[in-house]
């Protein structure tokens, strides 16, 4: 599933570079500490890679 914001693509980066140890746990805020626990690496993976040059910035 793709993206719907810039905002979400980019909690769902951060949230993937904690799943895979490269940043801390401790350092997430907001939607991506949610992202780390409730889904799986696969599915960060599909938000993360989302082409972010049509999204809006945030969900309206």
């Amino acid at each position: 599933m793709p993206a719907k914001s810039k905002a979400q693509q980019k909690a769902a980066g951060a949230a993937l570079s904690a799943k895979r140890g490269e940043t801390a746990k401790s350092d997430l805020k907001g939607a991506s500490k949610q992202m780390v626990e409730s889904m799986s690496e696969k599915q960060l993976e599909e938000l993360a890679e989302t082409k972010r040059k049509k999204l809006p910035n945030k969900k309206s």
